[in-house]
């Protein structure tokens, strides 16, 4: 880890650890002697704990994934979306809890089933109604973030139950605030509590919204050209003004919103698969059966609107003096290591290896042929079985036998990242000169 991201991770740290620390203090501070006492109270009051922190951790993960710049470039996106996945467990099943717990408290306090209290608060208490849309809402977020669940629905799909965190969050809020003892009578742990929303609110409209209409208004990215690849690939020029103020990197990747119909509702992360220049940009999309697919119908001067760039998937990443990089893709996880190829600096030895089931999957394969003689570097098609080409570190030195002395940045299927890492680990390649980017949003 960069002194940066080591930087960064520690104030985040340091913020979120403090955030947590008020959340518990403000519940003790409104406990009292008997709500440990009796066994109903015991239990209500562990239930309220469950949804001070569960709630706490949930607005924690929406800001994860809320795409602020500066955290980006210093820890990375798949970092921050990783830390995103391994947290929301723990908020879900807090919540979960807190509507078991409450419900058996109050239950054993009135004498009635589970069941009956919890109609009776549905329906009776202000606001519960809408805190139990948004439970149900989270639940299904929560539940479709496991992997078995994604890989059987679309792209899509997924994105759009992921929109309902935000709805359960917000319609959670105001019988939290309203109802909880926590907070009625207690007007600094309401001001607290409602400074909490304000600031995760705002983070989210400011860079998921606000920075990525402005920046599509001003450098105005439409459609210029849509190229078949083959093999249901095809590549997106897109052209606008003044690219160059974005800052982007070959390697690094857009959400990308194509403004026509079929494509404007859903947001998809397409890599750069040129390095950009200050007028123009291009990505390369494989038909995966969904909305991918329609990417090949845009008409020349389809509006455009981005959110990016994101990622530290970059030439400047690797080993200032080391030399040699190794880049290694599988299927249309090639595109951005295509990018890589221009950004780095022709005294940099560059070895690719591309795998490939069929010789017809070489998508780009005549571009990286004429990148390679033009800056020297080696193209090692790698074409069959994963039997045939194991990817571990004694087949990685057939190709490349200065491997181990070498930056390596992987892009593709999860079996191969996981592979090539394995490698590299077995070569005694160091971590920091490890960069991996999983080419499919079913990855973990």
């Amino acid at each position: 880890m960069s002194f940066r991201a080591k930087y960064v991770v520690d104030w985040a740290s340091l913020i979120l650890g403090s955030g947590l620390g008020l959340t518990l203090a403000i519940f003790i501070e409104t406990s009292t002697r008997n709500d440990w006492v009796w066994p109903y109270a015991l239990i209500i009051s562990i239930s309220r704990l469950c949804a001070l922190v569960g709630a706490y951790l949930a607005l924690v993960g929406l800001v994860l994934v809320s795409r602020i710049s500066w955290i980006e470039k210093g820890v990375g996106h798949d970092r921050l979306v990783l830390w995103h996945r391994k947290l929301g467990p723990y908020s879900l099943f807090l919540i979960g809890f807190h509507v078991l717990l409450v419900a058996l408290g109050y239950a054993g306090n009135d004498g009635v089933r589970i069941g009956g209290e919890l109609w009776t608060m549905t329906w009776n208490y202000d606001w519960m109604l809408a805190a139990v849309v948004g439970f149900i809402f989270f639940v299904t977020a929560g539940v479709t973030s496991y992997k078995r669940v994604r890989s059987k629905m679309s792209y899509e799909t997924w994105w759009t139950i992921h929109v309902y965190t935000y709805i359960a969050i917000a319609f959670s809020y105001m019988h939290q605030v309203l109802t909880g003892p926590i907070f009625a009578g207690h007007p600094l742990n309401k001001a607290y509590w409602e400074g909490l929303y304000i600031v995760a609110g705002f983070t989210i409209v400011y860079w998921r919204i606000a920075i990525p209409v402005f920046r599509s208004f001003r450098h105005d990215l439409r459609v210029y050209e849509v190229k078949d690849e083959g093999s249901n690939i095809v590549s997106i020029v897109m052209r606008g003004h003044q690219l160059d103020r974005l800052n982007a990197q070959g390697g690094q990747f857009f959400s990308w919103r194509f403004l026509t119909k079929g494509q404007w509702f859903v947001a998809h992360p397409y890599s750069l698969s040129a390095s950009p220049t200050p007028e123009e940009m291009r990505i390369t999309v494989k038909d995966l059966g969904d909305a991918s697919g329609g990417v090949r119908h845009l008409e020349p001067g389809t509006k455009v609107y981005f959110e990016g760039p994101f990622g530290t998937f970059t030439a400047s990443k690797a080993t200032k003096g080391l030399g040699h990089v190794v880049l290694v893709g599988g299927g249309v996880g090639i595109t951005p290591l295509r990018a890589l190829m221009e950004e780095f600096d022709e005294s940099v030895e560059v070895d690719v290896l591309f795998r490939a089931a069929k010789k017809e999957n070489l998508v780009l394969a005549k571009e990286l042929d004429e990148l390679a003689a033009s800056r020297g570097a080696r193209v090692h098609y790698l074409i069959g079985t994963r039997k045939d080409h194991p990817m571990n570190a004694r087949h990685i030195l057939k190709y490349v036998p200065s491997f181990q002395y070498s930056d390596v940045y992987v892009c593709g299927p999860t079996p191969l990242v996981e592979a090539v890492r394995s490698a590299a680990l077995a070569a005694g390649i160091p971590k920091e000169r490890f960069h991996a980017e999983a080419f499919e949003f079913h990855a973990e």
